[in-house]
């Protein structure tokens, strides 16, 4: 089975370059695991059937019969021209996400971290002992992030095996491509939620890679992420293991996994780190040191950085995960993180909704308020940090994510031999209450009114691996 779509298609041909594709022509292999096996440009709508025939003609497109349009045949194909409204652009990439806080959104705003993680998040969190708890949130959590077109998820689970292996299950049922992770923490945490000892921490940890390894044993969309909560909640002998794992996975030659924490996200966090941790005197030293930064870790926050620490990210190729919309609600002040430097320096960034730690699972309003952050940043470095821009936030929200994550080579962007995440948006959606658009707006502007005012009803289909997730 071929998809082809004929219309706009927009995505990030670079960090500041939005590639506007008018007429636009994309062939999709559902066949091939949703791979992208033709892009042309500037096709008229009336030469659309011609060209598919030469590109059959010359073998431009593999497998594809034109001669047969029926569902039911193996070889059929689906063309979908898409009005002046409509444009696809790639699916958005969620860096960093609380799964169990997806009940919680939006409580305990304007609370310093730690007291918010011990009033408001824990209690929540200690709910997903009941594997039907975790079940139900799971499922809405899954359904809800799909249908604001995060096709691609980094998840922290709650300390729980069970309940982390739901969430696994989940993704891969409802066809969300995802990073999953049991959340690592024994100590500096109620007695009610935290685990037993490292060891257990340890054990439980690898029993949800492999439930992971035995639901998709290919890693087709989903992978286990090493997820110490941060360094507070670990002890040496917990982030030591890790490490090994870490190793012990990248050593058989499947790729390795990812591994996110928590970094330098507010003053108390640090201060009380260093505390916990007095032979070091930065984060970075401590994670690498227990062997727990690398090109597949995923940092959240990165609020306060020292250049030395600017240095080691960039030098270990790891990637930030930015979520202004949490950092600007809870922590203990404005944390506009120094996204602008981070760039500079060319250090991967992506974008996260943070879930439970903002108010919102849109990454649309992470673009925007990421706008604001570097807008307060811009004003608070006196100039030296310029704003992002319109292009620069689509590019965090897409391919940046994509790099964070490491899966650049698969999704991001529509370039051929990549796999079809995607957001079908309709900018004319009924019911919805985007900015209205009008007969002189170039498709640019569409696009810029899409993302500063459009939300879940803008998105008409979301596919991933060319497969339709949204319900």
């Amino acid at each position: 089975m071929h998809l082809i779509f004929h219309g706009t298609l927009i995505h990030s041909a670079s960090l500041t370059e939005l590639e506007i594709i008018e007429n636009g022509l994309i062939v999709i292999d559902t066949e091939a695991g949703g791979t992208i096996v033709h892009l042309a440009r500037n096709i008229a709508a009336p030469d659309v059937d011609r060209h598919l025939e030469e590109a059959v003609a010359t073998a431009s497109i593999p497998n594809l019969d034109l001669a047969s349009s029926s569902s039911s045949s193996p070889s059929s194909y689906s063309l979908r021209r898409l009005s002046r409204s409509e444009f696809l652009i790639p699916g958005f990439v969620d860096t960093h996400n609380h799964a169990p806080q997806y009940a919680q959104r939006g409580l305990g705003q304007s609370m310093h971290i730690l007291d918010w993680l011990a009033q408001v998040t824990f209690p929540n969190e200690a709910r997903f002992a009941d594997p039907e708890h975790a079940r139900r949130v799971y499922a809405r959590c899954v359904r809800g992030f799909l249908r604001q077109g995060i096709t691609t998820a980094s998840y922290y689970g709650s300390m729980h095996a069970a309940a982390t292996n739901i969430l696994a299950d989940q993704c891969l049922a409802q066809g969300q491509r995802a990073f999953v992770g049991k959340c690592n923490m024994n100590r500096e945490a109620p007695d009610y939620y935290r685990d037993a000892s490292a060891q257990a921490s340890l054990d439980d940890t690898r029993s949800c890679i492999a439930h992971i390894k035995s639901i998709d044993p290919r890693g087709v969309l989903l992978k286990h992420v090493l997820t110490p909560r941060f360094a507070i909640t670990c002890d040496e002998e917990l982030l030591r293991g890790l490490g090994q794992i870490a190793r012990e996975e990248e050593e058989k030659g499947e790729g390795g996994l990812p591994i996110q924490t928590h970094f330098n996200e507010a003053e108390q966090e640090i201060v009380y780190t260093k505390k916990l941790f007095p032979q070091f005197d930065n984060e970075a030293d401590l994670y690498e040191h227990f062997g727990l930064l690398g090109r597949r870790t995923i940092l959240a926050h990165c609020c306060h950085m020292t250049e030395y620490e600017f240095g080691r990210l960039r030098e270990l190729d790891c990637g930030v995960a930015h979520c202004p919309v949490s950092n600007m609600t809870v922590g203990g002040g404005f944390m506009a993180a120094p996204i602008r430097q981070f760039l500079k320096r060319g250090v991967k960034v992506g974008l996260g909704t943070d879930s439970g730690g903002g108010f919102s699972s849109s990454i649309l309003d992470a673009m925007r308020q990421a706008l604001v952050a570097s807008n307060a940043h811009e004003v608070a470095s006196k100039g030296e940090d310029k704003g992002l821009t319109i292009p620069e936030v689509f590019y965090l929200a897409t391919m940046g994510g994509a790099r964070v994550c490491c899966l650049e080579d698969k999704i991001g962007s529509f370039e051929v031999g990549k796999e079809f995440d995607a957001i079908l948006v309709n900018a004319d959606a009924p019911g919805g209450i985007m900015t209205m658009v009008e007969e002189e707006d170039s498709l640019a502007t569409v696009f810029d009114k899409f993302v500063m005012t459009g939300d879940d009803r803008n998105m008409e289909e979301v596919f991933v691996r060319g497969r339709s997730v949204k319900v």
